[in-house]
């Protein structure tokens, strides 16, 4: 059961801090590399600096407690069931919510395939199209997991804030960073839904 269940869930009326974390790749050479067939974008948000940083103790107790050692990092894709469950647990009475959105790579248009960046652009923004954010009253954060050039970062943010300003109030900050699993310790929780 997800924690949002039992939970009011959050409506965006404080800090809000949205992590972004993709699984799959953006590869479509089907022939002659063996690419991963689908892609996903998944998206926790998490309202208000305390629930924040209960996420992120949730995820540092899980690396101490769980994790082998010399393994410093939480890998949705690498990380055994118990983990997940104890890190699930963890969370359990933390509010947040996720969002996530797949993307069959074989329907997408050959013309397409080879402007990855857009795709990747694209699948993001409408993933962040489903966050309420026009109830937000005070600042949003989008942190991203770095994966990008600086052109690529440059373009992506503005296309982001292009599609999310015109859905809040102007006076709310929205800062996005681009930020590795290492430095950003939320990202690592987003991973595990991913």
């Amino acid at each position: 059961m997800h924690p949002s269940d039992t939970l009011i869930p959050c409506r965006m009326t404080n800090l809000e801090q949205v992590r972004n974390d993709e699984s799959g790749d953006l590869g479509f050479d089907f022939f002659a590399k063996k690419p991963s067939e689908f892609f996903t974008v998944t998206i926790l948000t998490v309202c208000g600096i305390e629930n924040n940083r209960r996420l992120i103790n949730a995820v540092k107790k899980t690396i101490k407690r769980k994790l082998p050692n010399g393994q410093s990092e939480m890998k949705g894709a690498k990380d055994s069931i118990g983990v997940k469950n104890y890190f699930y647990r963890q969370v359990s009475t933390v509010p947040f919510d996720i969002y996530s959105l797949t993307l069959n790579k074989r329907r997408v248009y050959d013309s397409l395939a080879k402007q990855k960046d857009r795709v990747y652009n694209f699948i993001a923004r409408n993933a962040l199209e489903r966050i309420p954010v026009n109830n937000a009253t005070t600042r949003i954060e989008v942190i991203i997991d770095k994966s990008k050039s600086k052109k690529e970062i440059r373009e992506f943010n503005e296309y982001i804030i292009r599609h999310i300003k015109g859905r809040i109030d102007l006076r709310i900050p929205l800062d996005i960073y681009h930020w590795t699993s290492h430095e950003n310790m939320g990202l690592q929780a987003v991973d595990t839904f991913s």
